[in-house]
């Protein structure tokens, strides 16, 4: 069973909730699918069993033994990635897209195309399974190709070692690596907060799930920081048919579990929140 915990904005809690039900069984597969900002890792201190390269599109190089320096490719640059300074022509490696046109165009042939290569997907054991999380590189490309490698390693995981179980922490908004994260899965869990921005964006993120034929779950976290704004969500979501697994409190061991490096599971199971979680989880899983 293949379980995406997504939101549609960042610092709702949505890796606070994949770390406890990563800890809820004793043998699990845990892909960390948010490569733009992978931090699961820090968490769990997984081994490092495997790198792979990831090539995340291309980057444009001058070769200065053959630019004559006579700025054609400043002119057609759609992106304001090549500049002139000091007479010599320099792209600026983070800003470039990667898209040809400046190589294409350079009538000296001065310009190569390189593949990006600085990032990479990484696998190895944690304390409670198996761990796959991927890392895209400042400036390089198509995160959503890595989450389907991260993925498609999770999955070839979960089946060489009998794993019936895989926990996907997907990215925050609606863009294409959470399409590559949750298109396939059996089960669906949207985390919220009671804010404007949250509620808003929520709706998004449930309107994406729906376009996949997919019935989300909800949870809203840190609910009693804002009681009108979770019952306006609670409200929405009996209007639209939405499944709310559950509600969690603000709470400092949350903070405290972190410090330690731990999830609120393995922090202290026998406290509120770690039981509503666990209540929340076979909830889920049995449905």
């Amino acid at each position: 069973m293949e379980i995406a915990i997504i939101s549609g904005k960042g610092g709702t809690g949505k890796s606070i909730i994949s770390a406890a039900f990563a800890t809820l069984t004793e043998n699990v597969v845990l892909a960390d699918c948010d490569v733009d900002a992978a931090n699961l890792y820090l968490l769990f201190n997984p081994s490092h069993d495997e790198e792979k390269v990831y090539n995340g599109g291309h980057k444009a190089v001058i070769d200065y033994n053959k630019c004559n320096g006579c700025g054609q490719c400043i002119n057609f640059c759609r992106f304001d990635s090549i500049t002139n300074l000091n007479d010599k022509i320099i792209i600026s490696e983070t800003s470039c897209d990667g898209c040809f046109l400046c190589s294409r165009i350079c009538q000296e042939n001065a310009i190569n195309m390189i593949q990006n290569d600085k990032s990479r997907m990484f696998y190895g054991t944690f304390r409670n399974g198996k761990m796959v999380y991927g890392r895209l590189a400042p400036g390089e490309e198509n995160s959503g190709k890595l989450v389907n490698m991260v993925r498609e390693k999770a999955k070839e995981t979960a089946k060489e070692n009998q794993i019936k179980t895989i926990i996907l922490d997907g990215p925050p908004g609606i863009g294409c690596p959470v399409i590559s994260t949750i298109t396939g899965v059996d089960r669906v869990v949207i985390v919220t907060e009671p804010s404007i921005s949250g509620f808003h964006d929520m709706i998004r993120t449930v309107e994406i799930v729906k376009k996949f034929n997919l019935n989300p779950w909800l949870i809203v976290n840190k609910f009693n920081l804002n009681n009108e704004m979770s019952l306006q969500i609670k409200n929405w979501c009996k209007k639209h048919e939405i499944s709310v697994a559950g509600y969690l409190p603000f709470t400092s061991k949350i903070v405290n579990a972190m410090i330690e490096q731990k999830s609120i599971i393995e922090y202290d199971k026998n406290s509120e929140i770690s039981k509503t979680i666990n209540s929340i989880y076979n909830t889920i899983i049995h449905e």
